[in-house]
């Protein structure tokens, strides 16, 4: 389709290119937008209608989104944030310069003003920062009648209409209806014979990746968010919870790489946000191995002696390293679901002290027969090197799922106790076990 359009905007037949565009679905339209040069985007923009316009203009980046409407008339500009979600509006507000914010915000409608200041007072990454303040509620004392009414007056601009919330006269949560209890019952039934009072909530200050747990915990399409007095003050829903879980996931893969986290898409990166983002963490990590080395220059002259122990140090060092990583990452993984508690560390150690065993002795018997047939190095040697190989195992896998049981216990993130951190301390550990092993067993 993109194409088609390219190729329609070189023979400038833009009413062919306005009647395509608007019989299209919003968000595939703003992928078609998203793929044209900027001249031709806010040109191509303009020929949407305007009630399918600010829907297009929520599905796209930020960063383009505060481009069309710095290209757009300040008019245009207003009518299009006035159509906005008041969550997705804040999201552009947090983007375009401040100057453009200020002209922008006196001139839109006070309610969407209102809902975009109070949006914005709340903490990056709270459950008040992304909430949805267009939501239904019901006084509890409120005819079914009279509440259908109300949804047929206000749904357009509203979230969602499947779940209603039911408040009380101070705007406290006291339970919620559904869209199908309206319909089925009898229209003078009031609202609290029919509402459903067993309802999860949660606070504005809650961090976002709590909130996306418990919607994914108790199976629900949507979330009331309340303050400190329980007053409702906004919904959080199940596309929002989507995002969330892409973006917590995404910065949880950097940091166990030891990668500093970004925001910002990968080809949108410049090499100097790539160098930031990366080098912190291997400066450390360099730094960090130089226990490794001071190790090895300790036991120089065990090593000149049998130099053959040099040519396996790198073996041991990868498998204790990746043994250690999966233990980890398993952790981890465990420790984000809240599968895993600190009080269940000892549950924990037991279980990967016992799969260590099986799986270095399985390694070591594999690593003896490779060593007797293919290196061909004398049994002491091998002996040496298979004792290390089931020790260094052990260790990884304890060391493994420990540390981010603790990381998390002390308020760190378990992320931070991935693979590359994990692996240098195993490395340090590795050596120093492989020099005493062979200084026991060959006398040197």
């Amino acid at each position: 389709m993109i194409n088609d359009i390219e190729k329609l905007i070189e023979e400038k037949k833009y009413t062919e290119i306005k009647k395509i565009l608007n019989d299209m679905n919003e968000y595939d339209i703003s992928e078609i937008l998203e793929e044209l040069p900027q001249k031709e985007l806010v040109k191509i923009f303009r020929l949407l209608n305007k009630d399918i316009a600010a829907d297009v203009f929520s599905y796209m980046d930020t960063d383009k989104e505060a481009m069309i409407i710095s290209s757009l008339t300040e008019k245009e500009a207003v009518d299009i944030i006035n159509d906005m979600a008041a969550d997705d509006a804040t999201d552009l507000i947090d983007e375009i310069p401040a100057n453009v914010v200020h002209r922008l915000l006196k001139k839109v409608d006070p309610e969407t003003r209102r809902d975009i200041n109070q949006l914005l007072k709340y903490p990056d990454n709270s459950a008040g920062s992304i909430m949805t303040v267009e939501f239904l509620d019901f006084k509890e004392d409120l005819t079914i009648k009279d509440a259908i009414k109300k949804i047929r007056q206000e749904y357009d601009d509203k979230e969602t209409i499947n779940i209603c919330y039911v408040i009380d006269n101070k705007r406290k949560l006291i339970g919620k209806v559904a869209l199908k209890d309206l319909v089925v019952n009898n229209e003078e039934k009031l609202i609290k014979d029919i509402m459903d009072d067993d309802i999860q909530s949660v606070n504005t200050l809650m961090d976002q990746e709590e909130v996306a747990k418990i919607i994914q915990d108790y199976d629900i399409t949507a979330v009331p968010v309340v303050d400190s007095e329980n007053k409702l003050v906004g919904i959080i829903t199940i596309d929002d919870v989507v995002d969330i879980i892409e973006e917590e996931a995404t910065e949880d893969i950097e940091k166990m790489a030891a990668i500093t986290p970004t925001e910002k898409e990968y080809l949108k990166l410049s090499v100097f946000d790539i160098w930031k983002s990366r080098i912190p963490w291997l400066l450390l990590l360099m730094i960090s191995a130089t226990f490794t080395g001071k190790i090895i220059q300790h036991y120089e002259a065990s090593l000149a002696a049998c130099v053959i122990l040099t040519s396996f140090i790198p073996m041991l060092m990868d498998s204790g390293g990746n043994a250690g990583g999966q233990a980890s990452v398993t952790v981890i993984r465990g420790l984000s679901l809240n599968d895993i508690e600190f009080s269940d560390t000892l549950k924990v150690i037991w279980k990967e002290f016992r799969a260590s065993i099986l799986i270095g002795i399985t390694l070591a018997i594999a690593n003896f027969i490779k060593l007797l047939l293919i290196d061909r190095v004398a049994i002491n040697i091998a002996l040496v090197v298979c004792s290390t190989l089931i020790i260094v195992i052990i260790i990884a896998k304890i060391i493994g799922c420990t540390l981010p049981i603790l990381a998390k216990r002390l308020g760190f993130d378990p992320a931070v106790m991935a693979s590359p951190f994990i692996t240098t301390i195993v490395d340090a550990i590795s050596l120093f076990v492989y020099f005493q092993i062979a200084s026991n067993i060959l006398n040197i």
